[in-house]
């Protein structure tokens, strides 16, 4: 059966901390440690990225003349706007209240995954920016996270993202390690005997949203998960694979 334990009590997370051993301690509390074959800690990009030091202090920011331009025309913060340009490789669509951008990591998201709601004390004024290389900060983390015997998690880094013609977000993995983020199923059959031919499975993706219904998307306070009783395949295949390349882009 598979299981979804959330990680509560956890303190607020600062730039610096040790975050493998904040959630070695949240493992702890509930009896979820030692980790286990198969285990999946699903940890928000929101602790990693104020571990990894990501905040902004958007005082401290002076907007390009092309931030103020898309700032007079999306009526955002130009300073917000300034540091969407910076972590963003393309804009694809301003409109009014709307910035989706294409993020360097290759994700197409509003605001270059920028964040200013749920940071702590003073987020008023500051924002908090996608960490550096989620897929790396994954593998970090499961290697920290290796019990006495050697096991250690597969670790996802989740973030909520909407979709094209759908309302409301879901939660995507932006970062993956010790499990195959996306699992190729073409050239298998189906129960009729039929051969799958474009089959692929956002595994991390599946694992994200499933986590997200226990870290929720308000005050819920829960930064982390456990997802425990989950067969996962063999392999083992970054968050970076589930960027699909521009060359395969349909609607630019």
């Amino acid at each position: 059966m598979i299981a979804i334990h959330p990680l509560t009590g956890m303190p607020e997370i600062n730039a610096g901390d040790d975050l493998a051993t904040l959630l070695r301690e949240g493992l702890e509390a509930p009896g979820l440690w030692p980790v286990q074959a198969n285990d999946v800690l699903v940890v928000t990009q929101k602790i990693l990225s104020k571990a990894e030091g990501r905040m902004v202090d958007l005082d401290e920011v002076e907007p390009s003349p092309e931030a103020l331009a898309l700032a007079e025309t999306t009526r955002k913060d130009a300073r917000l706007v300034e540091l969407v340009l910076r972590e963003s490789s393309a804009v694809v669509r301003a409109v009014p209240h709307v910035l989706i951008t294409r993020h360097r990591l290759g994700h197409v998201m509003a605001n270059s995954g920028i964040d200013r709601s749920n940071i702590g004390p003073g987020g008023s004024e500051r924002a908090l920016l996608l960490p550096i290389d989620p897929d790396r900060s994954a593998a970090g983390l499961s290697r920290a996270l290796a019990g006495e015997s050697g096991i250690a998690p597969a670790v996802v880094i989740s973030d909520s993202f909407g979709r094209p013609w759908r309302h409301g977000v879901v939660g995507v993995a932006i970062g993956a390690a010790g499990l195959p983020a996306l699992v190729d199923r073409r050239g298998e059959q189906d129960r009729d005997g039929r051969r799958l031919e474009v089959t692929q499975i956002a595994l991390a993706d599946q694992i994200a949203t499933a986590a997200a219904l226990a870290t929720g998307e308000g005050a819920e306070g829960i930064p982390a998960v456990l997802i425990r009783g989950l067969p996962l395949p063999d392999g083992d295949a970054p968050a970076a694979a589930l960027v699909r390349p521009l060359q395969e882009d349909l609607f630019r």
